[in-house]
């Protein structure tokens, strides 16, 4: 659609032009010696008048296409389905509660209605095509505006390099520059300009040479959510024996320097017993350095590289920020809501990231991440970058959270 505006902005004024060349000025007192110009003149301005024909006959073609797009964008646009329960909805091979179930479609999942068949919507959603209950989920108007609530947006670039800007104009100082077939998270769409998130930057581009389409959570086949299960699982035991093997080796340390307190004590002087004493404040952080919060920043690194999928809770196939929360802690048998604004009210404000110990939330506008000392988080990112480490520091942080 921008290339067909670009290109009828271009015949228009190629027209123009052209029609301006083949104006004429006749005069009928002019001598038979002019007579073989006049001819040659003549040649250039009836090639000319042909070339204006073609230009505005493409120009009429490229209008009456571009009137009627938006009718047949209206005819082809899909009808959604988006699921509407607590956990998901069975989604069987034949419409009937007897039949097979082949996958499931979670929470604000949303599939493409495809048919229909008495009280069952046949959808096509992820890897699947099957029926669900039509009372379980929206549709319609109600649907379309739930799905584009819960979806995501990301825009593609087009062009072969596109400056991302730090304001919305082209005045504005370049930021970075995104390679063509580059993906990125949507913030805001204002006129001529889209506000995306790029890794750890936030910026503008201009709408003109990028794609912008939303992501849905789609349904889940038996068969990976098998596949996923066995592969969390497995990740599971191996943080954890992770975690037991790092206490182990930190264990005879620990017990060298309680000996050796031990043993210097009965030689301290007077003056010198405050200087082996530790403050009320080592005494109040060591336990959380070593305790559940650590365990949980532990586990939650064992994901690192693994990827950002929209929508997602596989700490393995991908989850979003709020999903690769959600699921961490679940591991531990801490329940948190889905979302990271819920997320970020949870628990205690301690007061800024000079307060964060290992195992506490870190909140952002619209994003989550779990602290794990040393001034960083792991959090699941972007598409790109999938769950990582980074600065906690990197945007400006809402709220540290204590949940443990």
């Amino acid at each position: 659609m921008k290339q067909r505006n670009r290109k009828l902005a271009c015949l228009c004024i190629t027209a123009a032009l052209l029609a301006a060349a083949n104006t004429t000025t006749a005069d009928a007192k002019e001598s038979k010696e002019k007579a073989p110009a006049e001819e040659t003149h003549i040649l250039h301005t009836g090639a000319t008048t042909i070339a204006v024909e073609a230009a505005e006959k493409e120009i009429e073609e490229l209008r009456m296409e571009a009137e009627m797009m938006p009718v047949e964008e209206a005819e082809t646009q899909p009808e959604l389905a988006v699921a509407q329960v607590d956990s998901y909805i069975n989604v069987r091979r034949e419409p009937g509660l007897e039949s097979e179930i082949i996958g499931k479609l979670h929470n604000n999942s949303v599939g493409e209605i495809i048919g229909e068949e008495g009280d069952w919507l046949r959808i096509s959603s992820g890897s699947i095509e099957g029926y669900i209950k039509a009372e379980y989920a929206l549709r319609g108007e109600e649907g379309a505006k739930k799905a584009e609530e819960v979806g995501e947006r990301h825009a593609k670039v087009e062009a072969v390099t596109l400056r991302l800007r730090e304001d919305a104009t082209t005045e504005s100082r370049t930021v970075a520059l995104l390679p063509q077939e580059e993906v990125v998270q949507v913030q805001e769409e204002a006129e001529g300009w889209v506000k995306v998130t790029v890794e750890e930057t936030e910026g503008y581009v201009s709408e003109d040479y990028v794609d912008v389409y939303t992501v849905y959570q789609e349904a889940e086949s038996r068969e990976e959510e098998e596949a996923r299960l066995r592969l969390e699982e497995e990740q599971r035991r191996a943080a954890e024996e992770a975690a037991r093997m790092a206490e182990e080796a930190n264990r005879p340390s620990a017990q060298a320097s309680s000996r050796s307190s031990a043993e210097s004590a009965p030689n301290a002087g007077a003056g010198q017993s405050h200087q082996s004493k530790p403050s009320s404040a080592e005494q109040s952080q060591a336990p959380a350095a070593s305790g559940l919060g650590q365990k949980i920043a532990d586990f939650a690194l064992q994901f690192v590289g693994n990827p950002y999928v929209y929508g997602g809770t596989s700490l393995t196939n991908g989850a979003d920020c709020s999903g690769f929360v959600m699921s961490v802690f679940q591991n531990f048998g801490i329940s948190l809501p889905r979302t990271s604004g819920e997320q970020g009210q949870c628990g205690t404000n301690v007061g800024g990231l000079e307060n964060a110990r290992p195992g506490d939330l870190v909140s952002y506008s619209g994003h989550i991440g779990i602290y794990i000392g040393n001034g960083q988080i792991v959090h699941a990112s972007s598409v790109k970058t999938g769950i990582k480490v980074s600065n906690a520091g990197y945007r400006p942080i809402l709220s540290v959270r204590r949940l443990v």
